[in-house]
């Protein structure tokens, strides 16, 4: 195996086809905007494919794919994708491409990420192997380049299943999947360049100081040199550069690689957050070689006093939802969506208008350029490692040695993203091997990120932990149906291991009342809407349900303070229909309609949008009957999220239908980041019939934000 050479020095994947960065030198006219020599072809685009063993190659090519993408999408297509079957051991990508001039002294393939296992071969010479199927490789290349305008080819073999990984070797499985699609699913670069080299740069913001500290590590190829370090920081909306520095040179034996650590102040910096995603540029050059990375002037971390999460000083409460973008991989509509930059704006704005600030990438990671989406869209990111293994149950049982050495990976392709902000080990699982690796990584993250652990033991007083409070998962279990009126008894903090309680929690994930996109239960609550609804409701009294009662559950975790976070599961995943069990029959879903055109479900953006107002209500009654005429006491929780303070009115109301009945008001003011609580009285309608509780938020300004609650007056 030929080693694998880190180096993530990059332009946002979405701006980025062909850069030839050198091509800026004629054009500008001072600075560092005239970076040395440095060509990044992009070898993405049109492969040939084809299935066989996994010792030889093909005789011939027949099928063609995308890259970046999944072997489903090859034309003609292949059968059985995504099951072991006997009719391929392994799928095999070949193309051929040209470099022009001289092959240069330094030449890097880089591929983001591949399933399952992969084998690379130039101009039929074998360059490597990397078996992880989330982390970037980086193969040296030059000894086996053509240049001068010969054509070379390049083949690259991945296993065709997941079982083609050893069972220590962490491969995605997840208990809702029943297709493992492998392929080339993110983007392959050539890196042609000179010595002294950037191999990888970690920037480290100091808020405090007004100053970013870089660690640049620095190589020699084959004969001794000298390695300067100049940098300069420029704003990427204008390019307005605000700071420059340099390190002095220093010598370099043959292969030497060698850190460089410099800090450049930026007074008057502009910070980074969801609500201004200001972004900063650094270039680089070592004299003979160049490169850019963007990042914010951003801080996160949680207070352990507190269990708040503090972003840029300040605490900052996470309001979000989830995208498992692996189970996505699988939707029958699914297509090319993830690799296109257009409709990944557009999902991820999408979610910032349902007041979502965050989101948990959920049991895998998506495309390189979504990261940097979520940077410019302004989204913090729970980056979530794809283990996932309950109770030891999955048939994959990844091991420390082979996780750290994948972490380190993960971590220095992603850790000058400021969207970045937790890096998370694995999903509800118990397993002392994560929290070793975590040991293991945890300092190279100059930026001291928290961890998440899932289910195990949380490795730092700083780090948070997950809580996934399933209160219908009873109901579908078999145990006596749950009510919504059992929340009047519940506490608002999620329960929790004793090694837990403790640290921060995030409540990401709860509910427990999935619907399909076309509003049938999934097979996981096909018996909670019977239970609620009866054996034979309508798609519109399913959705209205599931859209009233995840609001309500999303305002009680929220109004509690007892959380940093509250992320709804889930806004991708697929949609299959929940007539059959795991994993053939749909388990979860989102809230789609047109996934083209990012329709969310219509009750559930009016409801949930509500609920995960900045400024959010929560009327604290729970009741299912009122007897008629009964008067009860009844709170109003609400809680504001901002650093201004919010006043105006509270209004609550009896409604039947859409007509009020009685209408109470009182006026309030919430401090910045505080939370106060009403208290009025209800007033139940002398007649028996159905009816709506609503407390609504009221400044004259906005939309009333409002919390619902259905009750029943009986006959008497």
């Amino acid at each position: 195996m030929s080693e694998a050479i880190s180096f993530s020095m990059r332009l946002p994947r979405l701006l980025l086809a062909i850069v030839v960065l050198a091509g800026l030198a004629a054009a500008a006219s001072g600075g560092l905007k005239a970076l040395p020599p440095r060509t990044v072809l992009s070898l993405d685009g049109q492969w040939q494919v084809e299935q066989g063993g996994m010792d030889a190659p093909p005789a011939a090519f027949t099928h063609t794919v995308a890259v970046p993408g999944l072997v489903d999408m090859a034309k003609p297509a292949f059968a059985e994708v995504g099951r072991k079957s006997p009719l391929r051991q392994a799928f095999w990508y070949r193309r051929t491409f040209k470099v022009e001039g001289a092959a240069p002294e330094i030449a890097v393939l880089k591929i983001y990420k591949a399933c399952y296992g992969t084998k690379v071969w130039l101009n039929g010479q074998a360059v490597g192997e990397h078996l992880p199927c989330f982390t970037p490789v980086y193969f040296s290349v030059r000894e086996r380049l053509k240049g001068g305008g010969a054509e070379n080819e390049l083949v690259i073999r991945v296993g065709a299943d997941r079982e083609s990984l050893p069972q220590d070797m962490a491969t995605g499985w997840d208990f809702e999947r029943y297709r493992y699609a492998p392929g080339i699913y993110d983007s392959v670069d050539l890196i042609l360049t000179s010595a002294p080299y950037l191999v990888n740069v970690q920037v480290v913001p100091d808020i405090d100081a007004k100053s970013v500290r870089i660690v640049a590590e620095v190589e020699a190829a084959g004969k001794p040199c000298d390695a300067a370090l100049k940098v300069e920081v420029a704003e990427v909306a204008g390019g307005k550069t605000v700071a420059s520095a340099a390190a002095p040179k220093v010598a370099l034996a043959a292969g030497e690689r060698k850190n460089r650590d410099l800090t450049i102040p930026i007074p008057g910096c502009r910070l980074w957050s969801p609500e201004e995603p200001f972004l900063y540029e650094l270039r680089l050059t070592t004299g003979a070689d160049g490169g850019r990375e963007r990042f914010g002037m951003r801080s996160f971390r949680f207070d352990p006093q507190t269990r708040r999460a503090v972003l840029n000083g300040k605490t900052y409460y996470l309001r979000g939802s989830n995208v498992t973008c692996y189970r996505f991989f699988e939707d029958s509509e699914r297509g090319d969506k993830p690799w296109r930059p257009e409709w990944v704006v557009r999902l991820h704005q999408k979610f910032k208008g349902m007041h979502w600030n965050s989101l948990r990438y959920c049991i895998g990671f998506p495309p390189e350029f979504w990261y940097d989406i979520a940077d410019q869209e302004g989204i913090l990111i729970q980056d979530e490692f794809p283990i996932w293994t309950l109770g030891r149950e999955a048939p994959e049982n990844p091991k420390a040695e082979k996780i750290i050495p994948q972490f380190i990976e993960w971590m220095r392709e992603r850790w000058n993203h400021p969207c970045v902000v937790i890096w998370d080990s694995q999903n509800e699982s118990a397993t002392g091997e994560t929290g070793k690796a975590i040991q293991a990584v945890r300092s190279l993250d100059l930026s001291n990120r928290p961890w998440d652990n899932g289910w195990d033991q949380p490795q730092a007083p700083t780090d948070c932990v997950e809580a996934h409070p399933y209160m219908f998962v009873r109901t579908w279990s078999g145990g006596k149906p749950f009510r919504l009126s059992e929340i009047a008894k519940m506490s608002g903090t999620p329960g929790l291991s004793r090694a837990q309680r403790n640290n921060a929690i995030i409540v990401n994930e709860y509910g427990w009342l999935w619907l399909t996109r076309d509003g049938q239960p999934t097979c996981l609550t096909d018996k909670v809407y019977e239970s609620l609804l009866g054996p034979r409701s309508t798609v519109e009294q399913r959705r209205v349900l599931c859209a009233r009662y995840f609001a309500a559950k999303t305002e009680f975790w929220r109004s509690h303070r007892a959380c940093a976070g509250v992320l709804h599961f889930c806004g991708l995943g697929y949609s299959r229909p929940g007539d059959k069990p795991r994993p053939e029959g749909g388990a979860t879903s989102d809230h789609w309609t047109d996934l083209e055109k990012l329709t969310f479900e219509p009750n559930f953006e009016r409801y949930m949008r509500d609920a995960f107002n900045p400024v959010g209500v929560m009327l604290d009654f729970w009741a299912e009957e009122l007897a008629a005429g009964a008067k009860q006491e009844v709170k109003v929780c609400v809680i504001n999220d901002l650093y201004t303070e919010w006043r105006g009115k509270v209004h609550l109301k009896v409604m039947r239908g859409a007509q009020p009945l009685s209408t109470v008001s009182q006026d309030l003011t919430v401090p910045p980041l505080g939370r106060e609580v009403l208290t009025f009285t209800l007033d139940a309608p002398a007649k028996a019939g159905a009816y709506t509780a609503a407390a609504e938020l009221d400044d004259g300004k906005a939309a009333p934000v409002r919390s619902l609650r259905d009750f029943k007056v009986p006959a008497k």
